[in-house]
């Protein structure tokens, strides 16, 4: 009785793990995440609006190596207000916390979205503007901003995957991409070690089978000395 309370017990466990996990990776595969808003933000794609103070949710809705797409959501995620193109952006430190973080504008002006951190993850989001909107930014601001040809408010999310992206400078010219997003510091290579073998120990690629037919053969004499002592004996 006692075993079978014990195997329950670790059924239970089991049954309990396998439905929290996938909720989980789901969580952490779309990061989504839940922000409040105490002002008027500018967000690419809604074009000359901007969204009001308020709670919103933010997912990724598609991630490759060299950009993300992010989808802004209202509070009861039964409303998509924006669609936005963004280029993995790297930091430093992570934290255990969400960041988001604006670019400055004048007085009066609501803030515009820059780039958003999930928490615990070194990479995050830098958002990309029309470019019509990201040289009126890259002027205003006086720094480059991300950009695509590409109306985001209208394209369907088939064109942003392989839209084009650049930054442009407050001059309008193209700069590069990393006067924008930090890329990630190089990894150092990986030690190898030389290929030695023991003298007393096969190499990996040498075969035991001249090894393992030669103790069958001293086994099969012994066998026979055996049975003919046994002769002699009796």
């Amino acid at each position: 009785m006692k075993l079978f309370k014990t195997f329950a017990s670790v059924v239970a466990v089991a049954v309990l793990s396998m439905l929290a996990v996938p909720r989980a990776a789901a969580d952490d595969w779309n990061r989504k995440t839940v922000v409040t808003f105490s002002g008027p933000v500018e967000v690419p794609g809604v074009g000359a609006q901007t969204l009001p103070a308020g709670t919103y949710v933010f997912k990724i809705l598609d991630s490759q190596s060299d950009r993300h797409i992010v989808q802004i959501f209202d509070q009861n995620e039964t409303h998509v207000f924006t669609t936005i193109l963004a280029i993995p952006n790297y930091r430093l430190k992570s934290t255990d916390k969400t960041v988001i973080t604006f670019r400055e504008r004048p007085a009066g002006e609501p803030e515009s979205l820059k780039a958003w951190f999930y928490p615990g993850r070194q990479w995050g989001e830098e958002f990309v503007y029309t470019k019509t909107r990201a040289l009126e930014l890259a002027k205003e601001l006086n720094e480059p901003v991300l950009a695509t040809p590409v109306e985001l408010a209208t394209a369907p999310i088939e064109t942003l995957k392989t839209a084009p992206i650049e930054a442009v400078a407050p001059t309008g010219e193209p700069v590069e991409l990393a006067q924008v997003v930090e890329a990630p510091p190089a990894a150092a290579p990986a030690a190898v070690e030389p290929n030695t073998v023991p003298e007393n120990q096969l190499p990996k690629t040498g075969s035991y089978l001249p090894l393992i037919g030669l103790m069958g053969l001293v086994s099969l004499a012994a066998g026979f000395g055996l049975k003919f002592a046994s002769k002699r004996i009796g």
